[in-house]
């Protein structure tokens, strides 16, 4: 979502000259820079003068601590003041409530509000052990119940069935009625979207919210209306109290606006984002986490979460256990590092949260796509068994047979096993950790400054 405004405020930071202390002459081009940078991502004029006002406050005059360079201290400066922007830390969910806590999801037509809804249940099941219960008020859109009832089913989560032709507060009254008597810790409120924020669709979520009474009130966003998704939901909140909000579609062509708007504007938090299709696709927001990003400084953090809640720690183990008696790591495992990468949302998701990948080249960065892991898989099934157990007897011979079956040339079966054999060494090197402990040694790049040492 943030790659062209991560390329120009990374340059902006890079081209800072002067030793000692940030003054107006030394930062004046950056800045300019960074104010031009928000307005290219959608960001609202008044979210970038409060932004640009306060980095100019604490930046000016400050002295530059040793060993970092100017454009170094201004990232921090940058970094710290677009994390307050989007609201320091992350906003965890409120259900500490007498059960069944009740979370009122609300959205405009096509934000992604249903889908939402299914995969805040399953975050909750699976992240908070809680037993959910999801009830569809939407009796106007066209099988929107039923979207409901099968995405609830692939979650594993219970669904409350309804109807059409009822009214959606007696719906929403029973589901409650139900949640109670089955001791469910959470009951999700689907309500019924509009193409525009309306009286009617305000009068109806009005007198739902007034019936229920819920804990939580979250507006579904779409990210890529950029700052027209903060004005909506300003507008929203106008009539009814949000307690945060559920911004969607962030790994579409979106250029941030909405991220580095909503709190500003609407004074609530954003919670969750949804990064995909996938009905895990859905992650606590963290504004720090979001703000190392923008600035090029990675998210090893929320890449951690990703292992450790994607890695098959059955797999993983196992080949702990391999490792550790002597066994090689072979082509078979390195096929299943590549599953499990591709697992985590592939490889652009993966890189876009490793610190320094906004300063490579943008040939580089093409050539590391998930086309690439495809064509290695591809690589790895036109070998044999044997081949795929000890690669040390794939000859020259071999490599054309294999590039024949694979669709690739000769060069690329080699570039392969070069990366295989970087990787077996890697592995050799941390036999009781894999990419859990790789990632973790990671944790020290996150000290603000990092960049350009």
């Amino acid at each position: 979502m943030f790659e062209n405004l991560t390329d120009r405020l990374s340059g902006a930071m890079r081209n800072i000259s002067g030793r000692g202390r940030l003054t107006e002459k030394n930062i004046k081009d950056a800045l300019r820079e960074v104010h031009v940078a928000l307005l290219d991502a959608d960001v609202s004029l008044s979210v970038v003068q409060a932004i640009i006002s306060e980095i100019t406050k604490h930046a000016l005059g400050k002295t530059v601590n040793r060993g970092f360079t100017p454009g170094q201290e201004l990232i921090k400066i940058v970094k710290r003041e677009l994390t307050s922007a989007m609201g320091d830390a992350n906003s965890e969910l409120s259900l500490a409530a007498q059960p069944p806590a009740v979370v009122l999801v609300a959205g405009l037509q096509g934000a992604g509000k249903t889908t939402s809804v299914a995969k805040l249940g399953k975050f909750l099941k699976a992240k908070h052990k809680k037993k959910v219960l999801v009830v569809s008020a939407d009796v106007y859109r066209p099988a929107a119940i039923q979207q409901l009832e099968r995405l609830a089913q692939e979650v594993e989560i219970d669904f409350y069935p309804s109807h059409e032709q009822e009214e959606p507060i007696d719906i929403v009254n029973r589901a409650l009625e139900r949640a109670e008597i089955e001791f469910y810790d959470v009951l999700i409120v689907d309500t019924a979207g509009r193409l525009h924020v309306d009286d009617a669709m305000m009068d109806e979520i009005k007198k739902l919210h007034t019936a229920v009474n819920p804990v939580e009130t979250l507006f579904v966003v779409d990210a890529m209306t950029g700052q027209d998704a903060a004005n909506i939901a300003t507008a929203f909140n106008q009539a009814l109290p949000l307690t945060g909000v559920v911004l969607t579609k962030v790994d579409g062509d979106a250029r941030g606006g909405a991220a580095l708007s909503i709190r500003h504007l609407t004074g609530k938090p954003i919670k969750f984002l949804g990064v995909g299709e996938k009905t895990d696709a859905l992650k606590p927001f963290y504004p720090d986490r979001i703000a190392s990003r923008i600035l090029g400084m990675g998210d090893v953090l929320s890449l951690i979460d990703d292992i450790e809640s994607t890695v098959n720690q059955a797999q993983a183990k196992k080949m702990a256990t391999k490792l550790k008696k002597g066994h090689g790591f072979d082509l078979n495992d390195f096929q299943e590092q590549l599953k499990q990468m591709r697992n985590m949302g592939g490889v652009n998701n993966m890189l876009n949260k490793m610190p320094g990948i906004g300063q490579l080249s943008g040939n580089i960065k093409s050539q590391m796509d998930d086309k690439m892991t495809v064509r290695m898989e591809a690589i790895i099934n036109s070998m044999t068994l044997k081949e795929r157990a000890k690669p040390e007897i794939i000859k020259g011979s071999h490599r054309r047979r294999i590039a024949s079956g694979s669709g690739v040339q000769v060069h690329d079966v080699n570039v392969l096993l070069k990366q295989f054999d970087d990787m077996q060494r890697m592995m050799k090197k941390m036999k009781n950790g894999g990419m859990t402990k790789m990632m973790r040694s990671m944790r020290g790049m996150m000290l603000p400054g990092f960049l350009g040492r």
